[in-house]
């Protein structure tokens, strides 16, 4: 007798019961509506690029995070799995940008994989919806990434989130004003763990990888802990290079200035967007602004939507210089943090369908199957319950699942050529005739629909 095999996930991965991806999915379609509204189009590229594509892009650690990929019947070919999805639209825009034109604005939704530690929303396979803009190194492009970031929260549901945001041209001409833009890489390496290590472990961290002293990493940390107002901070970081002007600091200055003044042009509420300098992204390919968005109300779960822009990154391809700039929203990270803050999103339906279409009398699943056909031409989803059970076993299934209203009929309901609409959490039930179904059902689920 074999040996039963223990059903499991492996750690750091997970399964998602129909609750839970059904509110997945709504973020989905949320995303895509947002990004289809600023004109982005959908791409896709496959799980696995060849090795040599995938490392050296985001640095050492990040290398250290891809799955290797074997093929069982050739080891000629090195592949890996795709880490993020912004490196994949590199190679595919360097690939076919002859044919796509720029500037070209894309998205695309899909899993990658990561071998990191599992952590609170942080898993080794997650979804990312990404929208990005290669071809221009206007600043309207970062600011608008900006602005689709706001109105993708404001869309999924969530009032009280803010938009952290930095440019990295700014911390570049700091490290230039003290002499320390050789070992910028593995500094902004150290500063991007501020958060979750502090700032001693930071210092402790700089000195022993970018071989610089305690008081320079001090120096470094002191700009990036500035606090204040948006137009504060920004002051106070033009005072540090007035002395010793920096043409790249400038640079990075003007363009926050410029996000701030069209994000209030545009309506986005005071305090959506925060200049905050300790945000540099860990990734080496970043080079200009940078995003990361965190929810008020759980800010211990990290960043669920970050980028930046990377203006380098598709010359490792092509010889064609092809600057871009977006974010990536973390599909996997945000439902976790909507299971814990109970979002709305989450309604405790476990089906799409609104409408459970009861089996009477097994005899009649030809007018059980019109019905609901009826209602499925105007947009309404059904189900026909499999089994001529007792009524009870069927409603029971229904309230259980989330279903709003039942379809009710026997032999005396078919004999007088009527339905009974059974709304669920009001238990309340009416008779309507066979041909007043569809619009009363319709007026039941949508008031004012039709």
């Amino acid at each position: 007798m074999s040996t039963l095999i223990t059903p499991r996930t492996l750690s750091g991965f997970r399964d998602y019961l129909p609750e839970v991806m059904l509110a997945r999915e709504k973020v989905l379609d949320k995303a895509r509506h947002v990004y289809r509204s600023y004109g982005f189009t959908p791409i896709d590229t496959p799980a696995a690029e060849a090795l040599e594509i995938l490392l050296g892009k985001g640095g050492d650690e990040s290398d250290k995070l891809v799955y290797r990929v074997r093929s069982a019947r050739s080891e000629k070919e090195e592949m890996g799995l795709r880490f993020d999805l912004t490196v994949p639209f590199a190679r595919f825009a360097a690939q076919y940008i002859s044919e796509l034109g720029t500037p070209f604005k894309r998205y695309a939704m899909g899993p990658v994989w990561r071998g990191e530690r599992p952590g609170h929303g942080r898993y080794r396979e997650f979804w990312q919806c990404d929208f990005d803009t290669i071809g221009t190194t206007s600043n309207a492009a970062d600011i608008e990434t900006a602005l689709v970031i706001s109105d993708l929260f404001a869309a999924i549901g969530f009032e009280r989130f803010e938009v952290r945001i930095n440019n990295r041209l700014l911390l570049n001409g700091l490290l230039e004003l003290y002499g320390l833009a050789d070992r910028g890489v593995p500094l902004l390496r150290s500063l991007d763990k501020l958060p979750k290590i502090g700032r001693d472990k930071v210092i402790e961290e700089m000195v022993k990888e970018a071989a610089v002293t305690a008081e320079q990493a001090g120096r470094v940390l002191d700009l990036a802990e500035t606090t204040g107002t948006n137009e504060e901070v920004l002051n106070r970081v033009e005072g540090f290079f007035t002395a010793t002007p920096n043409a790249k600091a400038a640079e990075g200055i003007r363009r926050l200035r410029e996000l701030l003044e069209v994000g209030a042009a545009v309506g986005i509420p005071d305090g959506r967007f925060r200049i905050d300098l300790s945000i540099c992204r860990g990734l080496d390919y970043y080079t200009g602004m940078i995003y990361e968005t965190f929810l008020t109300d759980l800010p211990g779960i990290g960043s669920v939507c970050s980028g930046g822009r990377y203006d380098n990154l598709a010359s490792l391809y092509t010889k064609q210089v092809l600057p871009g700039v977006g974010a990536s929203l973390g599909l996997d990270r945000l439902v976790a943090a909507m299971e814990e803050l109970e979002h709305p999103l989450l309604t405790g339906q476990k089906t799409p369908a609104e409408v459970l279409v009861v089996q009477f009398d097994s005899s009649r699943l030809a007018d059980y199957q019109r019905a609901a056909s009826r209602l499925r031409e105007v947009g309404i989803p059904v189900e026909v319950y499999p089994d001529a059970k007792k009524v009870g076993q069927q409603l029971a299934y229904a309230e259980k699942r989330g279903f709003k209203l039942a379809v009710i009929a026997g032999t005396t309901e078919f004999e007088k050529g009527v339905w009974n609409v059974k709304a669920l959490a009001k238990r309340e039930e009416t008779a309507v005739t066979d041909a007043e179904l569809v619009e009363r059902i319709s007026e039941l689920l949508r008031p004012n629909w039709v």
